[in-house]
This record gives structure tokens, C-alpha cells and sequence, in this order.
């Protein structure tokens, strides 16, 4: 069953912007962290960004800090990722994930092997 469902992906040149979006059908949407993957040809799936699911705590991996912007709306059941300055090495296929009660924190340090439920995922593509 489709739980989670990203959309915003596509093709933008290096140094534009691009806002992915999560919609999710969970029953107690505002219960979970979530949180943005990515997994480009070749490589793991590797974590981006995550909230909490209660306080909008936030973390990011090193590379993107700055640039990147993770949000949540639970009112509408919408996780957000706003992505600026992208850069070529920032493509891969974007995957928003839930956890039950998780922090932003705890989703980051325990990875993939953490994730609850997993959205089909969106291709974003960045050329240089």
C-alpha cells in the first residue's frame, strides 16, 4: 500500500532550485519523523534530511547544509524539501520516508534500516 508519495523531481541546471514534495495518506501523519533519501546509479542509499515528528527539529548531512531546507506541513500531511544551489552531484532518485515518533536525529544517525514507510521516489536530474 502507497503511504507516502513524492512529486517535484525533474531536470534543472546547475545552481537552480527545485522543491520536492511528500504527500502522505498515514492515519497520524503528525506522529512520525520524516525524513528525505537519495540513491544515485551505482551508489547506497544515503539520508539527506529529516523533522521531527513533534517540534520541527531538523538535521541534514554535510553536504547539503546550506542549501537545502526540510519542512513539514501536518495540516495538510505535505513533508517538503526545498533544494537550492544544486549541484551535479546532487542527482539521484529522492525518497521521503516516515518513522514512528522518530527525531529528526534519531532518523539520521539510524539511516535506512530505521525507515517505517518509504515513498516510490522522484528523479531529480542536475546538469552542469
Amino acid at each position: 500500500q502507497v503511504f507516502l508519495t513524492e512529486s517535484g523531481g525533474g531536470l534543472v541546471q546547475a545552481g537552480g532550485s527545485l522543491r520536492l514534495s511528500c504527500s502522505g495518506s498515514l492515519r497520524a501523519f503528525d506522529r512520525y519523523g520524516l525524513g528525505w533519501f537519495r540513491q544515485a546509479p551505482g551508489k547506497e542509499r544515503e539520508f539527506v534530511a529529516s523533522i521531527n515528528w513533534a517540534g520541527g527539529d531538523t538535521e541534514y548531512i554535510d553536504s547539503v547544509k546550506g542549501r537545502f531546507i526540510i519542512s513539514r506541513d501536518d495540516a495538510e500531511k505535505t513533508l517538503y524539501l526545498q533544494m537550492d544551489s544544486l549541484k551535479p552531484e546532487d542527482t539521484a532518485v529522492y525518497y521521503c520516508a516516515a518513522k514512528m515518533f522518530s527525531t529528526a536525529q534519531a532518523m539520521g544517525r539510524v539511516g535506512v534500516d530505521g525507515v517505517d514507510y518509504w515513498g516510490a521516489g522522484t528523479l531529480v536530474n542536475v546538469s552542469s
